[in-house]
């Protein structure tokens, strides 16, 4: 008996450290500064670790090349101020779920399931402060739908400074 305890308690540590890759942070990543992000959905509260992408170059890279990115990560796009944008898939590798975000910290849009490398615009319908890119499938999964609140400490409809790197 004692043996079957610990033959599950091994494979149960081995299921976990296979559950943690050693991901290996692409240099275009490591040199931004990060956050969490929360939203409230009828399934829980659920967070995500993201670099933030807020200046000119940064957002113009943003995640293209990356070709993996670890489930709970994500990029969050700020703009100063909020406009209308539109993004494309130019070079990204990894299926995205673009959310869209008002500068009240309000979901105005989700885009699921953007296909790598396409060039068609994916753009909402109203000025935005922000946009979340996690990995496709995600807002499904966790039921992120437009008229959810993300929470940050650095959207700019907060007070707090932008987080160090």
């Amino acid at each position: 008996m004692k043996a079957v305890l610990a033959l599950a308690a091994l494979t149960l540590a081995a299921a976990c450290t296979a559950q943690e890759p050693g991901y290996q942070v692409p240099a275009q990543l490591a040199s931004l500064p990060k956050s969490e992000v929360s939203v409230e959905t009828d399934s829980g509260t659920h967070r995500f670790q993201v670099w933030v992408a807020a200046d000119v170059g940064s957002r113009k890279r943003g995640l293209m090349f990356v070709r993996e990115l670890p489930a709970g990560h994500g990029m969050l796009f700020l703009f100063d101020q909020p406009q209308y944008t539109a993004f494309w898939m130019k070079d990204t590798y990894i299926p995205l779920d673009l959310i869209f975000i008002a500068a009240d910290g309000h979901v105005v849009h989700v885009a699921a399931d953007a296909r790598p490398h396409s060039l068609e615009p994916i753009a909402p319908t109203a000025p935005v402060a922000a946009v979340l890119e996690v990995i496709a499938g995600t807002a499904a999964r966790v039921g992120l739908k437009p008229g959810h609140r993300i929470e940050c400490p650095c959207l700019p409809s907060r007070d707090s400074a932008m987080p160090a790197a």
